[in-house]
């Protein structure tokens, strides 16, 4: 009498794990089709010296020297880049706040809720289009900018700053911290489209069991906020500071990426350029790397 093999079932975490491997699928085949293969070609232009004739490029092997000429050489790559990093520690951590707070605002009870969320949502889905028509964030930052010089128009920002620093006696890094900060109001609404509707989605996530015990127990609404909404909102976080790292340092105004698209079309030649594109690549990837072995240690997962 033969036995019918009992069929083997996959355990529980195998199957999140197979889960997970699907849904980050579409992602996996885009990045094998459409990047790798510019990268790896990048690479390969950044060691050589292009040059056209009437038959083809021509590729002459240079070793290094594109690099050195990028870094030692070119007299505003270098200084672009630590440019770019010091405008992305003082722009990414307000883009974060402005978000959080307008989502916190946004996921309240008020009359014309929907109205609101309208507004602060319509340049994210009407982004894609003006890009392509108008060069999108140049002309919204514009637009933008002229809107908030006529909304704010009844102070001046260096005025305000000399009362900050003189009547209410704050330091003057502090003053200078939010006296930019009020100069990038545009460019910070600009930036903060996508984050609000992220943490919006994870503020409606919370349990709302977890308020009432909170009630139950007499945490008042401050407590509540950082034992309950700051915790479980806080990969969420770290998903927003990465996206919006990325969309920081790819942004059409960014210095150092005008400084690369220069080079390809000016006397510095493509195989520069690519060599521009390779250091550009590494800090901003060491740059995230950094912020996310940070931030991470501060996550908390609810199960």
């Amino acid at each position: 009498m033969s036995v019918i093999p009992r069929r083997r079932r996959l355990t529980l975490d195998v199957r999140h794990q197979v889960t997970g491997y699907l849904f980050i699928m579409p992602f996996l085949i885009g990045f094998a089709l459409f990047f790798i293969v510019p990268f790896a070609q990048s690479v390969f232009y950044s060691l050589h010296k292009l040059t056209l004739t009437p038959t083809g490029a021509q590729f002459e092997y240079v070793r290094l020297a594109n690099y050195e000429r990028a870094l030692f050489i070119d007299p505003l790559f270098t200084r672009r880049i630590f440019e770019t990093v010091i405008r992305m520690v003082l722009t990414v951590p307000l883009v974060l706040c402005f978000s959080f707070f307008t989502a916190a605002v946004l996921n309240q009870k008020f009359k014309g809720r929907m109205a609101a969320r309208v507004v602060f949502f319509l340049p994210v889905i009407t982004s894609s289009s003006i890009v392509v028509a108008l060069r999108g964030s140049d002309y919204i930052a514009t637009i933008m900018g002229t809107a908030t010089q006529a909304s704010l128009g009844f102070f001046d920002v260096d005025t305000l700053g000399q009362f900050f620093e003189k009547q209410v006696g704050l330091p003057k890094s502090v003053v200078d911290y939010l006296v930019s900060a009020a100069n990038a109001i545009p460019e910070i609404v600009r930036l903060s489209g996508i984050q609000m509707l992220v943490f919006l989605a994870g503020l409606q996530s919370i349990p709302r069991a977890l308020y009432e015990a909170a009630e139950v127990e007499g945490s008042t609404g401050w407590e509540s906020f950082w034992l309950i909404t700051f915790p479980m909102i806080s990969p969420l976080i770290l998903t927003n500071m990465v996206y919006t790292l990325v969309d920081f340092f790819v942004g059409p105004s960014n210095t150092a990426v005008l400084s690369i698209r220069d080079a390809a079309f000016g006397a510095l030649g493509h195989g520069v350029s690519c060599a521009m594109s390779m250091i550009y690549f590494a800090a901003v990837s060491v740059v995230i790397a950094i912020s996310v072995g940070v931030v991470s240690r501060r996550v908390f997962y609810y199960n």
